[in-house]
């Protein structure tokens, strides 16, 4: 009786939430733009590399996903569109990666020079929001609101002592002084090459975010710096006004009366504005002259991350476009921290291959690093953001011993085997020396063949490779000083790249691999729905890291850290 009401509860939830989708699909339409309009920008939440129709943020149960591919698309358009006038921007709790956040204040510096005007206002700036909305004609603030503005630190957490208590041990195999990614296992605190890297990293982001501030706002570099030392979002909106960091304190009415100003329209007219997404959605794309593939490597690679990297098919697409004669060069897109060493080599065989047919730049998003750059390193050029986390050049493994804890608990092991690496991994007994040494050895091979492939692609002395990898991570601006990358730029950028080198005088983009619909991203994740249903959702987090460790490999190409600005 019990499993029949279960069982008929489930049918009634699908049921439910297939009628929802299919009343989300079909009441959408496409809204056009009208004469003497704004782009209105409003940035909350999340932004990814790719807008997507997904079921989760559709019935609010995650926070709305931002392209941003559609918001640079967007922008880009507007700068030409003789019927939009200027952009409206209004962020709030953003949550983006720091190149991502610099594609964006590019894409709106550009647009400016078209004699176009950008009005930025919110309640309460992030530190993200403030550095991408500081390039902006007016920066407005509410006056009872905040600017956040503190600089920036990379915080990790250790969990070796409450590993020891719970008695379970990491057993962790690795090569690379700075690959600290196991760190969080075996220490209590950073080591010296970590802390090292990591001050050097959040330095050189910092650096960027101060000098792209003070050259916008005409803001001395010192003042910059006392101002984060004064934890500036807990002072009154007046002292940013002094701080010349804002240009005015107005309520949003009194914004849209300036903008109305601007356009020549009085009080009493309604100023005509579409979203970045409807506008995306009404864009038609040109597909004159020669095609430039844009392919996205977004996400964890493999490991079990349905949303991440799937080796598999992203090798099988860049091996079709390798024998797609309409495609004539192809730029390979990675936000990528890493993930199995494994996939890695496969993406990086599949890139191969498609450079013996086409031109292959790499365009390098939020994250190109372990094996994000496993998979870049053998393309024909490199663009990089100046903020872009990189390099990482190192392996682990990591194989957990939860001997102890079945000690404490009462549980005994033993083991009758044929051969020495039977029992191998033993996840309730430490490895014998043997095992240890095998592993290691493995570990090293991994190594070898990622420096390998590395030094090939980048036609570097293995030597001088050497003294860069180690596993250390490095951004993008120290990336193109010690060779990791050929130049600095945008995904714009890296796309005339590709053509200019394949000698492209007209050319259209199409993007790979094709978008999921609502209905894809349903069927996908039905078998996850109902764990979603009546999981709390603070646990999300815990969830998604508990299903990564499951499906964790034991050879991984990871990088250690992950900063956002938020």
């Amino acid at each position: 009786m019990v499993l029949a009401t279960i069982v008929g509860v489930n049918i009634l939830a699908f049921l439910a939430l297939f009628f929802a989708i299919f009343a989300i699909a079909t009441s959408g339409s496409v809204k056009s733009v009208t004469e003497k309009s704004i782009l209105s920008i409003r940035l909350e939440g999340v932004v990814e590399e790719r807008s997507s129709e997904d079921i989760y943020t559709s019935l609010g149960w995650e926070e709305l996903n931002l392209g941003l591919d559609d918001i640079l698309k967007s922008i880009r358009a507007a700068k030409d569109d003789d019927l939009i006038e200027g952009i409206l921007l209004e962020p709030g709790a953003v949550s983006c990666g720091v190149a991502s956040l610099t594609e964006i204040r590019d894409a709106l510096a550009d647009f400016r020079t078209s004699g176009k005007f950008v009005y930025a206002y919110s309640g309460a700036y992030t530190q993200g929001a403030y550095y991408m909305s500081s390039v902006a004609d007016s920066v407005f603030l509410n006056p009872s609101g905040t600017v956040d503005w503190r600089g920036l630190a990379y915080q990790g957490l250790f969990y070796k002592r409450l590993l020891e208590k719970v008695g379970v041990e990491m057993q962790v195999i690795k090569v690379g002084t700075y690959k600290s990614f196991t760190e969080q296992y075996t220490n209590e605190k950073m080591s010296d090459a970590n802390r090292e890297q990591a001050a050097a990293l959040v330095g050189d982001l910092w650096t960027v975010l101060a000098n792209s501030v003070s050259s916008s706002r005409n803001i001395p570099i010192a003042m910059l710096q006392t101002a984060a030392d004064s934890m500036l979002s807990l002072q009154p909106a007046d002292s940013v006004l002094a701080l010349n960091m804002v240009d005015k304190l107005a309520y949003r009415d009194e914004v849209l009366n300036s903008i109305r100003q601007r356009m020549g329209l009085s009080k009493e007219d309604k100023i005509p504005s579409i979203s970045t997404v409807d506008y995306a959605e009404g864009l038609v794309d040109n597909e004159e002259g020669d095609q430039v593939a844009v392919v996205y490597a977004v996400g964890e690679i493999d490991n079990g991350n349905t949303d991440g990297i799937q080796s598999v098919k992203l090798s099988k697409e860049l091996l079709k476009l390798a024998d797609d004669k309409d495609v004539k060069a192809v730029v390979l897109r990675v936000n990528s921290p890493g993930g199995s060493a494994y996939g890695s080599e496969q993406i990086w065989h599949a890139v191969e291959v498609l450079k013996q047919n086409k031109t292959v730049v790499v365009s390098m998003g939020d994250y190109a690093a372990s094996g994000g750059y496993y998979i870049s390193c053998g393309a024909d050029a490199i663009v990089a953001n100046p903020t872009t986390m990189t390099g990482s050049i190192g392996i682990f493994g990591v194989i957990p011993n939860v001997g102890p804890l079945a000690e404490k608990i009462g549980v005994d092991y033993d083991v009758v085997k044929t051969s020495e690496g039977a029992d191998f991994p033993r996840v309730i007994a430490s490895m014998t020396p043997v095992q240890q040494r095998r592993i290691q050895q493995y570990v090293n091979n991994g190594y070898e063949l990622f420096t390998k492939r590395c030094s090939d692609g980048r036609q570097m002395n293995p030597d001088d490779l050497e003294k860069i990898a180690q596993g250390r991570v490095w951004s993008g601006s120290r990336a193109l000083q010690i060779g990791l990358a050929d130049t600095l730029g945008t995904l714009n950028d890296a796309i005339e790249l590709a053509a200019n080198m394949s000698n492209l005088s007209t050319y259209y983009i199409k993007e790979y691999p094709e978008k999921k619909s609502l209905w894809e991203s349903f069927t996908e994740k039905t078998p996850s729905l109902g764990v979603r249903m009546f999981a709390p959702k603070e646990f999300e987090r815990e969830r998604k890291a508990i299903e990564q460790a499951l499906n964790l490999e034991v050879l991984q190409a990871a990088m250690p850290m992950t900063i956002k600005i938020e």
